[in-house]
């Protein structure tokens, strides 16, 4: 006889597996039906939140710009949370006296002010199904942003009626930006912009968003960070919307400009309306050079400046720089000329110089010709142009050198000894320059002009203790070769200027040689090519035009070979 108690132990296994299995069917079952419910819900999603989203969209951008929008497509997909994706996403232009209106009357299509390609963000299922989208956060690649010329008259506005959903964005991250803002005049470019990285944050209806751009100047190259603020937007004339920020420029290659070269750093802080934007920085440049002369010299300048973005022009008032030792300060406008590149016109005062730092940057010879303390005022003119910068300067002024010493020690002992023999101490003329007599130290005034890399120079003003040199010619730049013709005057008379028999032979005729109450008047001629200079008389073409003289230096240096550059 079997034992009930194992009888009842064998059977309760499998009584409790089977309600195990009922259980565990009925899990499976409620997940099938949760499953299918949600591919449901998640397609209502996608066909009728998706269109309600899209619409509310367009309505929530509408009434922020006051502008007509359109939106090619807007998908929804359902994984972890709703992820939105648009493409082609525009905010338009009402009909008005714009430079749109230009184009269009040209036969142009009209651009949108604001054109995205791509864009993409993430909201809730829960906050949808309460009418409301926070977004943290929306990815943009590809925009482009086109700010009209200001119009002087009042734009119409559109209202569109309330979203249905309510879009509040956080943060808005960009990529491949081009912000072109157009100009009123046709002669003149739109300025253009592209930007690669593009953040904004505290995206409100009302208040400016913060901005943090990065882009690469195209000329010259640089990489440029700028961070502030933009807004709040004026829709009646974007270009007076307010704008502020701080920006840095790096590594900037100068020798993406024809005929200079060296890195330049900037940085600066801005503010204004897009149509007037008062700009304060500093540059700095370790090593700017020009390729007439290749000798890199550090440049720095502190500038306050302008800029108008109804024409592209910039106003610099004024610029304080620093070459080497020598201070000066310039001002002046930068026109933006179309599809020639920019006009620059300055005024440059240098009241405190070295005329060795100038020397050193524009001339070949080195160590520079001459030392001395010189003052400086020229106007300055760099047209448009793809040609090398010496090619297209133009410059006219008055240089003032006071305490001139000449680096050739040959030179400098010349006019040492022409300077005692001119004060009537012959006796002394062998000393100078030597330990035993210092340097005579002579002071030169020059009337200029530079254009197409000639130097000419229609008065030249020199003069040492006991004589004056009253000069014109010319100075090719390019091949450091020059030419000056005039007149020598001296204190003392010829018979006065040498010793011994000399003196006695030349007494008679020093009536001879004496002009306008000067002991001594002659023609001269200073040629030469770098520091190989020579002297000469002048006895038939003292007073040859300075044209004419430049033409004669050509001829003889055309085959000379250009600088390196």
């Amino acid at each position: 006889m079997s034992d009930p108690s194992t009888t009842l132990g064998e059977t309760e296994p499998p009584r409790q597996h089977r309600t195990r299995n009922r259980w565990l069917a009925a899990v499976a079952i409620f997940l099938g039906v949760f499953l299918i419910a949600f591919v449901i819900t998640a397609e209502y999603v996608a066909r009728h939140i998706g269109p309600i989203l899209r619409s509310s969209v367009v309505t929530t951008l509408s009434n922020r710009f006051h502008s007509p929008v359109e939106l090619d497509s807007l998908d929804v997909t359902v994984a972890t949370g709703l992820k939105v994706e648009g493409h082609g996403l525009r905010i338009l232009y009402l009909a008005g006296p714009t430079q749109p209106d230009l184009k269009q009357k040209q036969g142009l299509p009209a651009p949108p002010m604001v054109s995205v390609n791509h864009f993409i963000f993430h909201t809730s299922l829960h906050s949808l199904l309460h009418f409301k989208a926070d977004i943290a956060r929306v990815d943009i690649d590809g925009m482009d942003l086109h700010i009209p010329p200001h119009s002087g008259a009042h734009m119409p506005h559109i209202t569109a009626p309330n979203s249905r959903i309510k879009i509040t964005v956080a943060k808005i991250f960009c990529q491949n930006v081009n912000l072109v803002i157009e100009n009123a005049n046709p002669a003149k470019d739109p300025l253009s912009f592209a930007i690669q990285d593009l953040k904004l944050t505290d995206v409100g209806a009302g208040g400016p968003m913060l901005y943090d751009a990065f882009l690469i100047n195209p000329k010259p190259v640089g990489a440029i960070h700028a961070t502030g603020h933009f807004g709040p937007w004026h829709s009646d004339d974007p270009r007076s919307t307010p704008v502020d920020g701080h920006y840095t420029f790096t590594n900037a290659d100068l020798s993406t400009i024809k005929g200079i070269a060296g890195t330049l750093s900037s940085t600066g802080d801005y503010a204004g309306g897009l149509n007037h934007i008062t700009i304060d920085g500093t540059t700095t440049t370790p090593n700017f050079s020009l390729d007439i002369s290749d000798h890199p010299v550090p440049l720095e300048t502190t500038f306050h400046a302008y800029v108008d973005a109804t024409n592209g022009d910039t106003t610099l008032a004024p610029v304080n720089a620093t070459l080497l030792h020598s201070h000066f300060t310039a001002q002046g406008t930068v026109a933006n000329i179309h599809g020639k590149g920019h006009d620059i016109a300055l005024t440059v005062n240098m009241p405190r110089g070295r005329i060795e730092d100038l020397l050193q940057l524009a001339m070949k010879s080195q160590p520079p010709i001459m030392r001395g303390n010189v003052t400086l005022n020229a106007k300055v003119h760099i047209p448009p142009g793809n040609v090398r910068v010496i090619q297209k300067l133009q410059l006219a002024g008055t240089v003032h050198i006071q305490s001139v010493e000449f680096t050739n020690a040959q030179l400098q002992d010349r006019i040492d000894s022409l300077s005692m023999r001119a004060q009537g101490h012959p006796g002394d003329s062998k000393a100078a320059g030597s330990d035993q007599k210092p340097e005579v130290a002579s002071e030169m005034i020059v009337d200029f002009s530079l254009g197409n890399a000639l130097l000419l120079v229609p008065s030249l003003h020199y003069e040492v203790p006991g004589g004056i040199a009253q000069l014109h010619g010319a100075y090719l730049v390019n091949g450091s070769a020059y030419q000056f013709l005039g007149h020598i005057s001296t204190t003392a008379k010829a018979s006065q200027m040498v010793t011994g028999w000399k003196s006695a032979l030349l007494a008679p005729f020093d009536p001879l040689f004496s002009k306008h109450g000067k002991g001594l008047e002659l023609p001269v001629s200073i040629s030469g090519k770098g520091n190989d200079v020579k002297f000469g008389l002048a006895m038939h073409n003292a007073d040859e035009p300075v044209q004419q003289i430049a033409n004669g230096l050509r001829g003889v240096h055309s085959a000379d070979p250009p600088p390196h550059h």
